[in-house]
């Protein structure tokens, strides 16, 4: 039986992506930032799990844009780094691990959850900068095999908040009935708080995530209630993306140990945040 043993929420900002592959990480404005990961990437340098889960959105440069899922699984032997328009990042490409995919493909469409199927699926930095958080230095090779799960943040209607939570118990459940890895590692990512466009483009609001970040850990239930216009409203249009930080979530205990949280403003007219929450029971 496989168990997740730590759960990572973290922003996918791509300016994070682009500050590490330019070496700008030491630079006043990128240190604050980077050096709040500090403390988690040491924890995690010692529990690489044996697989690595990550919910992200693709943001239309693996997918098209005419056509996205409400939620998606890859199911392929290897992802390839995709081009953003200005050439893929010089990370690895990414390692699938299929026979968890298609464990996880069985039973949530069994728990009723219809997904949509990538056989094939280039991944972008929704997916590549949450692990350069996780793993500043991969090499040749991230730390261990990924399977990618994609969540339509872009189009409305998005999934619930409800029904993401709901999907990620649905994941701790069959990750739990799957043999074939003895640890896997889970990770949410996407916003805080951001509008990229319109009147409040630029929009930031501290207090909300700070509430947040607290209550991913004590409070997950509070915020599945949120509804969609408490997102917008609260978080900005993008900070919709928090809801594939409950997926994570859901697939982790009732309670958790908060190990690490880190927050920064501004990274790309963005609040980046982190939360690293370990799942064992010794925690």
């Amino acid at each position: 039986m496989a168990e997740v043993i730590w759960g990572l929420a973290t922003s996918h900002v791509p300016s994070i992506g682009a500050a590490m592959d330019r070496d700008l990480t030491g630079t006043p404005a990128w240190k604050p930032l980077f050096d709040g990961y500090g403390p988690a990437r040491a924890w995690l340098a010692d529990r690489t799990p044996d697989v690595a889960i990550v919910i992200y959105n693709d943001h239309a440069n693996g997918l098209d844009p005419a056509a996205v899922p409400t939620f998606g699984l890859g199911t392929a032997d290897r992802y390839e780094v995709a081009d953003e328009g200005w050439g893929p990042r010089p990370v690895p490409d990414v390692i699938g691990a299929p026979e968890l995919s298609l464990h996880l493909l069985q039973a949530l469409v069994d728990d009723g959850f219809d997904l949509t199927v990538f056989a094939h699926l280039d991944v972008d930095h929704g997916l590549t900068v949450p692990l350069s958080v996780w793993t500043p230095d991969p090499g040749e090779a991230w730390p261990c095999p990924v399977v990618p799960i994609l969540v339509n943040v872009i189009h409305y209607p998005q999934p619930t908040a409800a029904r993401c939570w709901a999907l990620g118990q649905a994941i701790g459940r069959a990750v739990r009935s799957f043999d074939g890895a003895r640890t896997v590692g889970i990770l949410g990512t996407g916003g805080m708080s951001h509008q990229l466009a319109g009147s409040r483009a630029g929009f930031i609001n501290s207090e909300f995530d700070h509430m947040f970040l607290d209550a991913i850990d004590r409070d997950p239930a509070a915020l599945a209630a949120l509804g969609r216009d408490d997102f917008i409203r609260r978080a900005g249009s993008e900070g919709i993306e928090l809801i594939m930080w409950l997926i994570m979530r859901g697939a982790m205990n009732e309670r958790v140990r908060t190990v690490h949280t880190a927050y920064h403003v501004p990274a790309s007219n963005t609040a980046a945040g982190m939360a690293l929450l370990d799942n064992t029971p010794a925690g």
